[in-house]
């Protein structure tokens, strides 16, 4: 029954037969007879094929969510059961954002990989959205993320920053982010009247153009220390300013975290980014 559960999501996600048999590695009429296999075991039709393809009917669809639930539960117990018998060292999958990824997150996996130096270690850069959609799909383990969703784990501060020389940064028009990022929602939200005169992808390019004078930047306080210190930005100050952004540690629950993704929990709770961990000279 699992194999067929997996054919049919596989069938489900790529739209045919033909690509669905050509990547689990089997012949048409294997995939069709494993198909037939689920449908009887499920006693309905569970997919419609057309000229266009192969479609969920809607017994499919509605097996669709419970059939990704059902794989996930498994590939975690197996996970489980291997690392506590020591067959392998285990893998732990994290998504977070850009600014989480960067400059929050690297002492603590820094220190969870100095500890367990054997595990496979997968960090993932996406926004909200995306690591809870994968949390679901049961494609990672942990998530930090910018809702009020799961543990609390750090209050990250949005400032304004500019460049020392350019004139007047209260008048200047802002370098940001693209729509659907927190950080534009915030600027947003908090600054409605804001020119913006660069949208851009990365924290990196945020920065570098805001050095060289193109404009200000509402923008992480951890990613700006490094510049701050520098002296290559400075925070402008602003009454609207620093905008409070709650951090959250999220997951399918305790109970479901293998082994080694558990024990990432505990350090990520145990060492925020006001508590960096100490590492010990070896």
């Amino acid at each position: 029954m699992i194999d067929e559960l997996r054919h049919f999501l596989l069938i489900v996600e790529l739209g045919t037969f033909t690509e669905a048999a050509r990547r689990a590695h089997l012949s048409q009429p294997a995939l069709t007879a494993s198909i037939q296999r689920l449908e009887g075991a499920f006693g309905a039709r569970l997919l419609d094929r057309g000229p266009g393809g192969a479609t969920p009917t809607a017994a499919g669809a509605a097996l669709v969510t419970r059939a990704r639930a059902v794989l996930a539960a498994l590939d975690d117990a197996k996970r489980a059961v291997a690392e506590i018998e020591g067959l392998h060292a285990g893998e732990v999958r994290v998504g977070a954002g850009a600014t989480a990824c960067t400059y929050l997150l690297p002492p603590t996996l820094a220190l969870y990989r100095a500890e367990h130096p054997g595990v496979r270690f997968l960090l993932r850069e996406a926004n909200t959205d995306e690591v809870l959609d994968a949390l679901h799909r049961g494609d990672l383990d942990l998530g930090v993320i910018t809702t009020d969703r799961g543990e609390p784990w750090f209050v990250d501060e949005l400032i304004l920053v500019a460049a020392p020389e350019l004139p007047d940064p209260t008048h200047a028009p802002f370098v940001t982010f693209a729509r659907g990022t927190t950080s534009r929602e915030l600027l947003e939200r908090h600054f409605p009247a804001a020119e913006i005169v660069m949208e851009l992808g990365s924290i990196a390019s945020v920065k570098g153009n805001v050095r060289a004078g193109i404009g200000v930047a509402l923008i992480s306080r951890a990613s700006a220390r490094h510049d701050l210190s520098q002296g290559r930005l400075i925070e402008v100050p602003d009454p609207r300013t620093p905008i409070a952004r709650p951090l959250h540690l999220v997951h399918r629950g305790i109970d479901r975290l293998p082994p080694a993704a558990a024990r990432l929990r505990e350090l990520l709770l145990a060492h925020p980014p006001d508590r960096p961990p100490v590492r010990r000279a070896s």
